[in-house]
């Protein structure tokens, strides 16, 4: 499966939306950044796309209102350690009052995975940030790198940034 997102005007992307009800599209806007993201087995129908390969995904962006992405710069040698991780990762989050679901975002032509998740609404994923599961699911204990050896794998900061998504039906 693979997840294509494109950029543009509110008008724009609701137009190429309204033009292409069988595809799995979704709105997504911060501020005034509209994105569109087109998950699909096959090629894509943007023109222009950053192009993704989902390698973990649980749940679905039904009944969903807001999206977070966290950005993450891998490097060539960190990819199989930090896929690792998420394939072998405790499902805290899936359990998360308001959670709706995730996709792990393998970049097809950058360095910068993408984890996606989906939630009831903002208060949700608020609500999971201040808890005990997401400092446990974020704990590096057990997994306490130099410097040196977090440069090998992840080249520059990760970031977060989150969206509402925008339905048709309101």
């Amino acid at each position: 499966m693979f997840c294509y997102i494109t950029s543009g005007t509110y008008p724009y992307l609701t137009n190429f939306q309204q033009n292409h009800p069988d595809e799995q599209l979704l709105l997504l806007q911060d501020q005034d950044v509209f994105m569109l993201l087109h998950e699909t087995e096959g090629k894509t129908i943007f023109k222009e796309s950053r192009s993704y390969e989902i390698f973990e995904s649980a749940g679905s962006a039904d009944g969903s209102a807001f999206a977070a992405m966290n950005y993450v710069p891998v490097t060539d040698e960190g990819r199989p350690v930090f896929e690792y991780r998420f394939k072998n990762r405790a499902k805290l989050i899936d359990k998360q009052p308001g959670f709706r679901g995730i996709r792990v975002l393998r970049p097809l032509k950058s360095d910068t995975y993408i984890v996606l998740t989906f939630w009831k609404d903002e208060a949700s994923f608020t609500a999971w940030k201040k808890s005990q599961t997401f400092a446990h699911a974020h704990d590096k204990s057990g997994t306490v790198l130099s410097k040196k050896e977090k440069k090998k794998i992840y080249p520059r900061p990760s970031y977060v940034k989150t969206y509402q998504i925008l339905r048709e039906d309101g």
